[in-house]
């Protein structure tokens, strides 16, 4: 069975920030990559809003710029899952791709959120190209053009109403006939001139030549008045939830109703259980951006750093 002083579980800004602090301060972390190595940024083309990039970078670029920053410094990054966890004592034990134990003395979780999209295959088809799932990240692409939001809930208002302020027409493409946002956020939406509501309609289908150029709807499912037709956008957003990594850590620690692992208090990392640290987006259900990811990997890897130097044999 290997042992490591901080194992991280997770790539990413949050991971990869991770792993060269932790590197740092000479703990020597070892790294699992996961599903996606480099987390949900390798999917985004342009990033113009990373601080130091004046002319942005690609998401798989800036990804790969913070792997090798970490393995400059010493990390053993590599690829594997996180399949099972016991967290019920130090060393906390995990299970790598069903068959590896590591025993770590200090763990951070990385293991971010993934977006929910709505299943169809021109998602994948259009992903870079006029798909996004974050529209503080890649709003800006879209001054002046028309672009719809699926979703009816907070996020989706306030997506709506972001980016009203960069394009010049939001349609939002909602299932139901409401809104099941706040009150506020319902009447932000309603009373913005740039944003039309499509109630009671689903979008079944992409269509354009080398990116989005509009979209399939499908109003009243299954009612006698049931059509498709065709619009215009140059975007579509998804913001129908995302859906935290966490699932193997639940049993040991504390989860907001949606899974979003909890801090046991918010200006650190620290967890309930001492000695186990949380980053990114699988504890961060209100950012969701690389900057702040990154932080608070900084601020995992620290507090790390400093509970391995309060708990050392005789201190």
């Amino acid at each position: 069975m290997e042992k490591t002083r901080c194992l991280i579980i997770g790539s990413g800004p949050a991971g990869y920030t991770a792993a060269i602090y932790a590197s740092r301060s000479n703990l020597s972390p070892v790294i699992y990559e996961g599903l996606q190595p480099g987390g949900q940024l390798t999917t985004t083309t342009e990033i113009d809003n990373f601080p130091g990039f004046f002319e942005g970078i690609t998401g798989p670029e800036l990804m790969e710029n913070m792997r090798m920053q970490a393995i400059r410094f010493g990390a053993d990054v590599r690829a594997g899952i996180a399949t099972a966890a016991d967290l019920s004592q130090r060393p906390f034990k995990i299970t790598i791709n069903d068959e590896k134990i590591i025993e770590a003395e200090t763990l951070i979780i990385a293991t971010g959120a993934t977006a929910k999209y709505l299943g169809l295959p021109d998602e994948k088809k259009y992903a870079g190209a006029g798909v996004s799932a974050c529209a503080t990240c890649d709003g800006f692409f879209y001054r002046n053009k028309v672009v719809a939001v699926v979703g009816g809930g907070d996020t989706a208002c306030e997506e709506a109403v972001y980016l009203s302020n960069l394009a010049s027409k939001v349609h939002m493409i909602v299932r139901k006939p409401f809104l099941r946002a706040s009150k506020i956020m319902q009447e932000e939406v309603m009373k913005n001139p740039k944003i039309e509501i499509l109630f009671e309609h689903e979008a079944i289908g992409l269509f354009g030549e080398h990116g989005v150029e509009g979209i399939h709807l499908l109003k009243h499912r299954g009612r006698p008045d049931e059509e498709t037709y065709d619009i215009a956008a140059d975007g579509f957003f998804l913001a129908i939830g995302h859906a935290p990594n966490s699932e193997i850590f639940k049993p040991y620690l504390e989860t907001d109703e949606t899974g979003y692992i909890l801090q046991d208090r918010p200006e650190t990392s620290k967890t309930k259980i001492p000695g186990v640290f949380v980053a990114g987006d699988v504890a961060d259900s209100r950012y969701r951006q690389a900057v702040s990811a990154a932080g608070s990997g900084c601020k995992a890897a620290i507090d790390a750093e400093r509970f391995l130097s309060e708990n050392q044999p005789g201190s």
